[in-house]
């Protein structure tokens, strides 16, 4: 797959009872065309979108931005005087990224040089960008005509556990900061890096593709490794109990796609139908594509573009 890139070249800037973001962003498309925004996941950035943004940005007006503390966008910076705990650092029920969001929507929507003209935008969301996408209606009122959810963060699995990655870097996150892996010029990291980007993929990645997903961990110092194993933490102890109660609420609102790599390893591809379940609609919405796994955009980009294309064009 090319590894054709989009510069995010606009920013906004926002400011929570904590902290404060520089989210950057940029949109596609003609501003009359209806409205889509893409939301990626951990530990990916906007770019595991660009070839379909591009695509789809000849019938609609692509938003693409990246999340705070990945890829182009800084973390947040806490605001002076103002304590942060632990809990609120690795933000692990997503309220702070989804309020970042939240926020990001509603400046689009309100722009008229933006176009949306009072229509509601569809919404692609990848792993815990599932998560954003569903707090962000239910907590913070964002409405979509349609949503299309990607081998998502959403519901835990059926017997709690994490995956053992998460677990053994959430228990020893001091290792993992620790700056002696830098002692053998990064390559100890790189290949660590490496190694869990190629567990979430099906086929083998190629060069290109891989130095993108692993630059922002790899290639930005001890920052750039404090920011993955903050983000492996923050996914070990990820909570989801605030919205999944009142998944059943959005069937009916919203026409809902899920969609899910059958061989993915991270979650397992029976979580499609637990989660159309949860959101109270039939095993109908569930498309499972075979030979994909959790990066189902580089594992199978023709299928899944196919699915996008015929989902994006429904009524």
């Amino acid at each position: 797959m090319s590894t054709t890139s989009i510069s995010l070249d606009r920013s906004f800037s926002y400011e929570s009872a904590t902290h404060s973001y520089d989210i950057k962003w940029t949109s596609l498309g003609s501003p009359s065309s209806p409205p889509l925004i893409f939301i990626h996941g951990t530990p990916w950035s906007s770019i595991v979108w660009h070839q379909f943004a591009l695509s789809l940005a000849h019938s609609h007006h692509v938003y693409l931005f990246d999340n705070p503390g990945f890829g182009s966008s800084p973390l947040g910076r806490p605001l002076p005087g103002v304590a942060i705990s632990e809990a609120e650092e690795l933000d692990a029920d997503l309220a702070r990224q989804s309020e970042v969001y939240a926020a990001l929507y509603k400046y689009w929507e309100r722009n008229k040089s933006e176009g949306w003209n009072g229509r509601n935008p569809s919404v692609v969301a990848h792993d815990h960008g599932g998560l954003m996408a569903l707090r962000g209606h239910l907590l913070h009122d964002l409405q979509y005509s349609k949503l299309c959810l990607i081998d998502v963060v959403a519901i835990p699995s059926p017997d709690g556990r994490k995956k053992p990655f998460f677990e053994l870097v959430s228990e020893n996150r001091g290792v993992f900061e620790d700056e002696r892996w830098s002692d053998a010029n990064g390559r100890l990291w790189e290949g660590l890096v490496e190694g869990y980007i190629r567990d979430a993929a099906y086929r083998e990645l190629d060069a290109g593709v891989m130095a993108q997903l692993k630059e922002p961990w790899t290639k930005r110092g001890i920052e750039g490794r404090k920011g993955f194993v903050r983000q492996t933490v923050g996914a070990a102890r990820r909570d989801v109990s605030a919205v999944e109660s009142r998944y059943a609420e959005v069937a009916g609102k919203m026409r809902v796609r899920i969609i899910w790599g059958g061989e993915d390893r991270w979650l397992p591809a029976e979580t499609a139908g637990r989660l159309a379940d949860a959101l109270g609609e039939d095993e109908g919405c569930v498309r499972v594509i075979e030979e994909a796994g959790h990066l189902i955009m580089y594992d199978q980009p023709a299928r899944l573009g196919i699915e996008l294309a015929l989902w994006a064009a429904e009524s």
